[in-house]
């Protein structure tokens, strides 16, 4: 142990005044070199949207084909002789839904057990009728 009086520590001493000099260098500084301007607000062009009117809804002209080898326009049943007289079908449909002289679009609902060949004469007859917009749709029979 050590008993002899000599000399005290004294408390740590903080000078803070080099810190502000340097603080006052760094501001100056910044002071000189930024250059302010006038703008006050960003020049910025927006996205502009603007509401088309929607298309209407084309007519559908709805033939069925069945598996006994029945067509149906619309729900309403057809006989022909041939592809150019189910041509006259589909335009008289299309005249009796009150769109004449517009092109519908055609949609074929076939029976899974309908023959390729029925689907091909409404193709056929579409094509002569000057109507190019085709759907098809597949349906099962009821009862089997």
């Amino acid at each position: 142990m050590n008993f002899r009086k000599g000399r005290h520590r004294e408390d740590p001493e903080i000078n803070l005044i080099p810190f502000i000099d340097v603080l006052l260098v760094i501001l100056i500084f910044l002071m000189v070199s930024t250059t302010y301007s006038k703008f006050t607000e960003l020049q910025i062009t927006l996205p502009t949207a603007d509401a088309q009117k929607q298309e209407e809804k084309p007519f559908e002209l709805n033939v069925t084909v069945d598996a006994k080898g029945n067509y149906t326009i619309n729900n309403e049943p057809v006989s022909f002789r041939d592809v150019a007289g189910f041509a006259q079908s589909m335009k008289a449909a299309v005249d009796k839904g009150g769109q004449p002289g517009k092109s519908p679009v055609v949609i074929v609902n076939a029976d899974q057990f309908a023959m390729h060949q029925m689907v091909i004469n409404v193709m056929e007859a579409a094509r002569i009728a000057g109507y190019d917009k085709l759907t098809f749709a597949a349906q099962t029979s009821a009862g089997k």
